[in-house]
């Protein structure tokens, strides 16, 4: 190849780089941006965010949480759903927690994501004053799960039990069964090992669907979830109004005021952004004193 050919060739790719540059890394940013800023679409490209009296509160799009210094639920607020992102609803630690319906059982690393559930459950039902109960949950809001130790058939069950353990009820806890197959239920020992035995989760008599609704006892994939299911709304509503001495029925009006249906119709479920909610209460029924 001539040394003006490669040349050429060398000066006509520069020249397209600093075009595209131009085109790419400046022209189409530049117009992006001024479109975005035009009335009607510079709240959504500002990221959403919601202020009140001058002051940044946070973003519709983002959840967080409504507690208090020592991390309690605060009455006169509707409560979000659990996040698993940092200490919860963090930009920077967007995460799920990875866990699976087969993570039952606790260890003395960490708590299973049955028993957080179960936890979570009992815990919304005490505050809310309705049935926190949960199939495969004890009374005390842990994961009612056993190990049923002893020789096994060829089906891999354990017909006539040695020994059975409430693995994640720990002594001196009562276990929430006081016998399986003829056998006493022990409490669980700190330290020992327990899957030598056949881990059987237990159904329990809780009725099949939980007046506490899935999304009050889990997080979100990403963490930042800033909506709740109308049904976790509902059962929060009598709570919000004692609290702000308000009726229910001005509670449910705010709520139904801020309740989106399914996207185009079809996509997703109804929801409800709590942050614009507790918002509207503040405005509407202000605390008194």
């Amino acid at each position: 190849m001539r040394m003006s050919t490669w040349i050429r060739q060398h000066l006509a790719a520069l020249r397209a780089l600093l075009v595209l540059t131009v085109i790419t890394g400046i022209v189409y940013p530049v117009a992006v941006f001024a479109i975005a800023q035009l009335p009607g679409l510079d709240d959504k490209a500002d990221g959403s965010l919601l202020e009140r009296d001058g002051k940044l509160v946070g973003s519709s799009l983002i959840g967080q949480s409504f507690t208090d210094a020592d991390g309690q639920a605060m009455a006169r607020y509707f409560q979000s759903r659990p996040s698993a992102a940092g200490d919860g609803y963090d930009p920077l630690s967007t995460a799920a927690s990875n866990l699976g319906p087969e993570d039952i059982v606790d260890t003395a690393e960490r708590t299973s994501l049955l028993t957080t559930v179960c936890a979570r459950s009992k815990e919304v039902g005490d505050r809310e004053g309705v049935d926190g109960t949960r199939q495969f949950c004890t009374k005390n809001g842990v994961g009612a799960v056993l190990s049923v130790i002893g020789p096994r058939d060829a089906d891999g069950d354990v017909s006539r039990p040695e020994r059975v353990v409430s693995v994640n009820e720990h002594c001196p806890a009562v276990p929430f069964l006081r016998e399986f197959r003829g056998v006493a239920v022990e409490c669980a020992i700190d330290g020992e090992n327990y899957a030598v035995g056949r881990i059987i989760p237990i159904l329990g008599d809780a009725p099949a669907e939980a007046a506490v609704p899935a999304d009050a006892v889990t997080a979100s994939g990403s963490g930042l979830d800033p909506h709740i299911s109308p049904e976790y709304a509902a059962i929060q509503v009598a709570r919000v109004a004692r609290a702000r001495g308000i009726t229910a029925d001005q509670v449910r009006e705010l709520v139904d005021a801020h309740t989106d249906g399914r996207t185009l119709g079809f996509l997703g479920e109804p929801r409800v952004n709590v942050l614009e909610l507790n918002l509207a209460l503040d405005e509407r029924f202000p605390l008194q004193g």
